[in-house]
């Protein structure tokens, strides 16, 4: 992969980026993550009655707020880049819903067009940093390109997550056996081929959203539905309970090339 210079301070190659390494921790954070976008969204659109439009505008505050803290930051904060993770979470599934249910384009419609806007951003970050590698993320245009392509991804699969156990039949246990099951596919080819890093991981990052979709449905959706009948509001608890403790006691660093 190209390294991207990074004004004042070398190559991308000797300075550490402003996002996590994906190690082993980073995967679990992103679980917890996502599975909180789930049950966060639809406590807050369903659960309180404000509905899409308005949840995905109080989330996008909140994530418009969150990402430039974070682009304006001088390094790796991990707390402030997991609270930034987690309102691309929450804001992607109030957006997708709304795309889905309110504008009526459903959940094969929305898969396919945020599928599209996702690779788009992915190529024009590619072709205007060289890199789609987190590694290389040491600039604030790289980041903006990065966090962007997170927000497709964390929408999309919402969408996806929605339409494999909703429209295909597979309900919630079925949705976990396949996302779950890709992914172990996609680590798999990490360990055991010389398929490129960064597409796996993107690979992975994008399938950890509809596995973290259909978590958080199972987990508060009604039983005669498929359901745990959960709380939405102690289940959100519990999992930001787990998120944060993730953070703090586990060491976390910046993704840096060798």
């Amino acid at each position: 992969m190209s390294s991207v210079p990074s004004p004042g301070h070398g190559s991308a190659a000797s300075t550490p980026s402003k996002v996590a390494a994906a190690t082993l921790t980073f995967w679990l954070i992103k679980i917890f993550c996502t599975t909180l976008g789930e049950t966060g969204g639809d406590a807050v659109t369903m659960s309180m009655n404000l509905g899409y439009l308005i949840g995905t505008l109080l989330f996008a505050a909140i994530f418009l707020i969150a990402i430039t803290a974070q682009i304006r930051a001088k390094r790796f904060h991990p707390s402030l880049y997991w609270t930034t993770i987690v309102a691309t979470t929450t804001v992607g599934t109030t957006l997708a819903d709304f795309a889905d249910r309110s504008l009526g384009i459903g959940y094969a419609g929305g898969t396919l067009l945020l599928a599209a806007l996702l690779a788009t951003s992915l190529l024009l970050w590619y072709r205007t940093a060289g890199s789609v590698a987190t590694e290389s993320v040491v600039s604030a245009r790289a980041e903006a390109f990065y966090w962007i392509t997170i927000m497709f991804s964390q929408t999309l699969g919402t969408a996806l997550g929605d339409w494999a156990a909703d429209d295909a039949g597979l309900g919630y246990r079925g949705g976990m056996g396949l996302f779950g099951g890709l992914l172990v596919v996609v680590a798999a080819c990490h360990f055991w081929t010389r398929l490129s890093k960064t597409a796996l991981f993107w690979a992975a990052f994008i399938l950890t959203r509809p596995l973290g979709a259909v978590v958080g449905d199972f987990l508060d959706k009604p039983l005669a539905q498929g359901g745990l009948s959960l709380s939405r509001y102690s289940a959100s608890a519990v999992l930001l309970a787990l998120i944060i403790a993730c953070v703090f006691v586990f060491p976390q660093r910046a993704a840096r090339q060798a």
